[in-house]
């Protein structure tokens, strides 16, 4: 579809941006995303059953794998990129409404994102949390403990299973985080879907929340989604070279 020459007709006038991130905005800051040709669960579709809350609950070798997995996560060494930044300098230029984000990592407000503005749909691993009493812990005082020795810490409090404090398949999102997201895609005049397949709902369906109520639509992403059909601009490019342009478009910095 049209690229950036014909975006700058209409993208400096947009007001109120919503932007809804995925994996793919992570990628070249070091973090593989799920789907892709070189995803985590496409080189070890094992890996997913980590993400499965039946599976974690009821088999221990599955939680012993996610907490190596969690201790090892490249998200702990890893900086904000050229895609996160251009979503802080779209933020300073006063035009973005917020950032959902289907990341866990929070390298969107490492990069210097208001963490008010940043909605984080499928919750965070950097903290730890309780199934049972609910209790969050950050979750480095919990790694600590795999790396003395424990290969499933229980709650320090109740003795419950423990778990990254983010939504896996088969857990409801929270319903307040939730309507936050689908306030934010309807009040806004244009939604950026970038490095997203545009495959898990209800977070994919925000793109069609953000249509239905007068918004533009603009897809970043590298692969085709079901979504590409119904946007105003699909984009190819990679994330940290298009992300920056379309922020220098949105805020007039280009003209």
């Amino acid at each position: 579809m049209d690229g950036p020459m014909t975006l700058a007709d209409w993208l400096p006038q947009a007001e109120s941006i919503t932007v809804l991130s995925g994996a793919g905005i992570s990628t070249d800051s070091g973090i593989p995303d799920f789907r892709g040709p070189q995803g985590v669960w496409t080189k070890d579709p094992a890996a997913a059953a980590m993400s499965t809350i039946d599976a974690y609950l009821g088999d221990p070798e599955v939680r012993r794998r996610a907490w190596r997995s969690r201790r090892d996560h490249p998200a702990w060494s890893a900086e904000p990129n050229a895609g996160h930044r251009a979503l802080v300098d779209l933020e300073r230029a006063g035009r973005l409404r917020a950032i959902v984000t289907q990341n866990i990592d929070g390298l969107q407000q490492l990069a210097g994102s208001d963490p008010e503005l940043v909605i984080e749909i499928h919750g965070t691993m950097r903290d730890a949390q309780c199934l049972s009493c609910g209790l969050r812990t950050p979750m480095p005082q919990v790694l600590e403990r795999v790396d003395a020795g424990e290969e499933d810490p229980p709650c320090a409090v109740c003795g419950g299973i423990q778990k990254s404090a983010t939504i896996s398949f088969g857990q409801s999102l929270d319903p307040d985080v939730l309507e936050a997201a689908i306030m934010a895609a309807r009040s806004c005049d244009l939604f950026v879907a970038v490095g997203t397949s545009l495959t898990v709902q209800p977070a994919a369906g925000l793109c069609l929340e953000a249509v239905e109520h007068g918004a533009r639509l603009v897809i970043i992403n590298a692969q085709p989604t079901p979504y590409d059909t119904l946007a105003d601009a699909v984009l190819r490019g990679q994330i940290g070279e298009t992300l920056p342009r379309l922020a220098r478009l949105a805020s007039g910095a280009d003209l």
